[in-house]
């Protein structure tokens, strides 16, 4: 089988599985091997990809296992604090080096031939030193794992193999200003409430991926009980699918919810009323006190601390594979709780993939606080939580759909265009769009995934 850069082996120009003009996406890219193949070299080999929070490794020498798409890597904190993500692959004869899901090992040592290896990835050494069994050829920093590039943001670790590509910022774009305002907003940040919950789906990633671009279509009739038995929007959930969505052709998004019945339902009051403080001690964001506000005035800037007490961004997604969620959840006694969680959809074939969820709170935040945010999370967004099975009811069914011979000939269509327009006293960056909730999120992020595919080496 032959295969040029930019075309399928049956002739299909990947650029052809897009039609930018009708807003549509040929629904074999669920299910196309090749494809798949081409995915982990063009966009899970080069992209900025989540693999968890620096506090899940808070000792020198902790560490735990994760995956850059098929690659699994060890994320480890060296001796001097510094995070490291290397390539679990031991470059003698290629087994696994790391084999425990988790721990704490000044020392990762293959157990095929002893090879031994730092936290960081460095080559130590081999069995019978003086017999020199990595041999001459090669140096021993030839010999190392291979290293990925980290960053930390706001205590999240991403990494990406793409050593001379865009630095992380320039991934975010215009974008990072909102992320600020969720991840970067008091003085200690976030840290992870336990390990992550994980659970493996017969999916291909990219149907979780897509929707987590702001889809708020779905929330209307694929969790209708949402308003029917939670609560949400006094039980119309239209209404609150009106609000702000902002978005980049970088492929992140954000969906901003207005606040302002919020405010008239708990304070009996109009926000326009309050200050901008008095809004935040009333109404904080998730995850924060009352007490916690003046960390938000000293890290925030007041455009931003103004979004978060009137369209505060509340889910959305980064490219590739990250689900973002700071949510509110009206609690029986007429309370309003807040959520956090962000969630990453690991490739693990075609039609398979690993739902990864962190559950994150405010180190700041009280404890009876964090154990309310736990409780409410788990019920909500865990494993077996009422919003995760909805979605994982149909993210399976849309992926055998894509191996059909007549469905798979079927497209996914876009073509709810916002025509509102950006709000006029809109603070941030970024493409904005007013009113209700449409395609715009989404389809960037298969424009994205379109320039990643199309525009690779």
């Amino acid at each position: 089988m032959t295969r040029t850069k930019d075309r399928l082996a049956d002739g299909t120009r990947i650029d052809e599985l897009i039609d930018v003009e009708r807003r549509e996406v040929q629904i074999r890219t669920l299910s196309d091997h090749e494809l798949y193949d081409l995915e982990m070299e063009r966009i899970f080999g080069k992209a900025w990809l989540l693999l968890g929070h620096e506090t899940e490794i808070p000792n020198p020498n902790d560490f735990v296992l994760r995956s850059m798409g098929e690659d699994q890597v060890i994320v480890a904190r060296a001796r001097d604090g510094e995070i490291h993500v290397s390539l679990n692959v031991c470059p003698h004869r290629g087994m696994r080096v790391c084999r425990s899901d988790s721990g704490n090992l000044p020392v990762h040592r293959c157990v095929y031939h002893g090879w031994a290896f730092r936290p960081d990835g460095a080559f130590i050494g081999s069995p019978v030193e003086r017999e020199k069994m990595h041999g001459e050829i090669r140096t021993k920093a030839e010999l190392s794992l291979k290293k990925a590039r980290v960053t930390v943001y706001g205590g999240l670790i991403f990494a990406t193999w793409d050593q001379d590509g865009p630095s992380f910022e320039e991934f975010l774009g215009d974008m990072k200003w909102y992320y600020d305002m969720l991840f970067c907003r008091t003085d200690r940040g976030l840290e992870v409430l336990g390990p992550p919950q994980r659970f493996v789906l017969d999916a291909n990633w990219k149907a979780a991926s897509e929707q987590s671009a702001s889809d708020g279509f779905h929330t209307l009739t694929l969790h209708q009980w949402l308003g029917e038995i939670a609560g949400f929007g006094n039980g119309d959930l239209t209404t609150s699918m009106y609000g702000v969505e902002v978005t980049s052709r970088l492929g992140h998004s954000l969906r901003c919810t207005h606040l302002a019945k919020k405010f008239e339902q708990v304070a009996g009051t109009r926000a326009s009323e309050l200050t901008v403080e008095e809004r935040l001690a009333m109404f904080p964001p998730p995850g924060i006190s009352k007490e916690m506000v003046p960390e938000l005035m000293r890290n925030l800037k007041p455009d931003q601390l103004k979004l978060l007490t009137t369209t505060p961004p509340q889910v959305g997604n980064l490219f590739p594979n990250m689900l973002i969620a700071f949510v509110y959840v009206p609690q029986a006694d007429g309370t309003v709780l807040g959520l956090i969680a962000v969630h990453a959809y690991v490739p693990r074939g075609p039609g398979r993939m690993e739902f990864v969820n962190w559950l994150l709170a405010e180190k700041d935040t009280p404890e009876p606080l964090k154990q309310a945010m736990l409780r409410e999370s788990i019920h909500m967004f865990g494993t077996s939580g009422m919003i995760e099975q909805d979605d994982s009811d149909t993210w399976p069914e849309m992926t055998q759909v894509a191996r059909g011979s007549q469905s798979r000939k079927v497209t996914l269509k876009y073509q709810a265009i916002n025509t509102v327009g950006r709000p006029a006293d809109w603070p941030g960056p970024a493409e904005a769009y007013d009113g209700f909730t449409k395609d715009d999120t989404q389809w960037n992020w298969w424009l994205a995934y379109r320039d990643h595919m199309v525009s690779a080496d």
